[in-house]
């Protein structure tokens, strides 16, 4: 079953709207009443307090909906080979060139169906057709440690090795032995477990994770707690792109706008990651309250967006997953960026990468034409969030899509990212108008932060010209908008269909713990030394 748009859905109200319209522009169709016609209170921003539990928000039009973000997995056809990048735990050697395929990560491209093992650079070379019969691939076991397991770094490769990393490959981590808690000494870092944690509240779900609020019982602080199940990610590549949000939850710790991770554990049938809680719920949620935000809020949420893309950029990092969802509030009213899943690290100036990822109406043209790409992605979802905030709906939504079935396909909307002209509301101010048309235009060379002068673009653009931007990354700028918190524990800003849930995870079940690979998962164990600085002050 479809779900339908919710910005799809306003234009069935259209018709009957009181605001006047005005002819040929389609976002006049759903103007709202601004900001100021609410109310004098900035309370009346986010009527976020329902008049009774489980009871719907003033205003609150739950068709907006949530969608998540996909990984389509790249094939590479050749004489009848299906090539795909894999990882490979022995050593390999090219069945085109014969010599030792090296790199991190996915080192080498793999038939599905043959099993015929090929560098990158030689697959598009392989002469032989495929017989679509096993072919027992060339890979030699490791003298020196009898597994041949390839070391793992998280570095990248220089540019005088041998063999360069394949376009989508994160940095793998570097290994680590288990510690028990009895083998650290006095003072030392310590390990956590499931132990260590009370269950309190689910708070979200995505497609292979569930996120609880928790409790660490020694020092009170509650945290929020990512929960992965190992079974559904024992794929090659879905295990890499855990160790790259692993990699990436440790780089945002140093950073005021993004989630930072507290720490990692495992068990023989889960992954955790303790990361920040962020009481104040995503701007998906407060937008299902409020529709469409003034220019001033819009702006001061855009700009802090910028600044945290600008860090993980100057990281090597493309986030790759910028949604209402992924924008959290803080209690104070700042954003934070959360869920590293979709992210690519390791990407340094000038470099690009290939994946087909990210959630279908953020997703930039360049995606969809199959070229390679760079930081470019992030900016035009910062583009489409942004026109969300401002017009309140999709840049993408077409006039009567939601009856029309043809219209409401995936395929559809990706014609209409590629083809279709962006218009702009009437409503908005010029500036920011033209920050619109910057990060949404379709060439990625000519979009606004790609240019020759990248970030600095964004930071001189008239739209952001009454943001003093040292102060913003100081947090000295008092957010437009403080969500209502009673304590320190409050969900008042968290769906309830997820808060609703039962907490308990379920029991292990043996038979499926038998059938995962635990070394795969070795090194995964972490500790933040600053976090862990701090609750030894409590």
């Amino acid at each position: 079953m479809r779900m339908r748009s919710f910005w799809s859905e306003l234009l069935t109200a259209a018709a009957s709207h009181p605001f006047p319209l005005v002819p040929g522009d389609v976002v006049s169709l759903y103007e709202l009443p601004r900001y100021d016609d609410v109310g004098d209170d900035d309370d009346d921003l986010f009527p976020n307090v329902p008049a009774a539990p489980g009871m719907p928000c003033m205003g609150e039009d739950r068709s907006i909906y949530r969608r998540g973000a996909r990984r389509w997995r790249k094939l590479y056809r050749v004489n009848g080979h299906i090539f795909q990048a894999k990882r490979f735990n022995r050593r390999a050697f090219c069945a085109f060139c014969q010599d030792r395929i090296w790199g991190l990560g996915r080192q080498g491209f793999k038939c599905i169906q043959c099993k015929l093992l090929v560098h990158k650079k030689c697959h598009k070379l392989v002469q032989k057709p495929c017989s679509s019969e096993h072919v027992d691939p060339i890979e030699v076991k490791d003298e020196t440690n009898g597994e041949g397991t390839l070391p793992r770094a998280s570095s990248v490769r220089s540019r005088a090795d041998p063999e360069p990393p394949l376009p989508d490959t994160p940095p793998a981590p570097p290994a680590a032995p288990a510690v028990r808690s009895e083998d650290l000494e006095p003072g030392s870092q310590r390990q956590y477990s499931l132990d260590d944690f009370e269950l309190i509240r689910v708070i979200g779900r995505g497609s292979y994770a569930k996120v609880l609020m928790v409790e660490l019982r020694r020092t009170k602080r509650v945290y929020a707690m990512k929960v992965i199940k190992k079974a559904l990610v024992t794929d090659d590549e879905d295990i890499d792109w855990v160790q790259t949000e692993k990699h990436v939850f440790e780089t945002a710790s140093n950073h005021p706008f993004l989630v930072g991770l507290h720490s990692c554990f495992q068990t023989p049938s889960r992954l955790f990651f303790v990361i920040e809680f962020v009481r104040g719920g995503d701007l998906m949620f407060h937008m299902q309250r409020q529709r469409r935000l003034p220019e001033e809020h819009a702006r001061f949420y855009a700009a802090e967006i910028s600044l945290a893309l600008h860090f993980l950029h100057s990281h090597g990092i493309i986030y790759r997953d910028l949604k209402l969802d992924n924008v959290l509030l803080d209690h104070e009213g700042h954003i934070k960026l959360t869920d590293y899943g979709m992210c690519k690290e390791g990407v340094r100036p000038g470099d690009t990468t290939s994946t087909f990822c990210g959630t279908p109406n953020y997703i930039a043209p360049e995606i969809l034409r199959g070229e390679e790409y760079g930081f470019s992605v992030d900016w035009w979802a910062l583009g489409v969030l942004t026109y969300e905030m401002l017009a309140g709906r999709s840049p993408f939504d077409i006039a009567q899509a939601a009856d029309n079935p043809d219209q409401n396909t995936e395929d559809y909307l990706f014609q209409v990212i590629l083809e279709k002209t962006i218009r702009i509301p009437r409503s908005l101010s010029v500036k920011a108008a033209s920050v619109l048309k910057g990060f949404l235009n379709k060439s990625a060379a000519e979009r606004l932060g790609c240019g020759e002068n990248a970030f600095l673009d964004i930071l001189h653009h008239p739209f952001f010209k009454t943001i003093d931007w040292e102060m913003l990354e100081q947090k000295q700028v008092v957010p437009p908008f403080k969500p209502r918190l009673e304590s320190e524990r409050d969900l008042a800003n968290f769906p309830p269909e997820f808060t609703d849930e039962p907490v308990h995870l379920t029991p292990d079940n043996d038979t499926v713990i038998a059938d995962i690979d635990q070394s795969e998962f070795e090194g995964f164990e972490y500790v933040n030394p600053l976090l862990m600085s701090l609750e030894d002050c409590v």
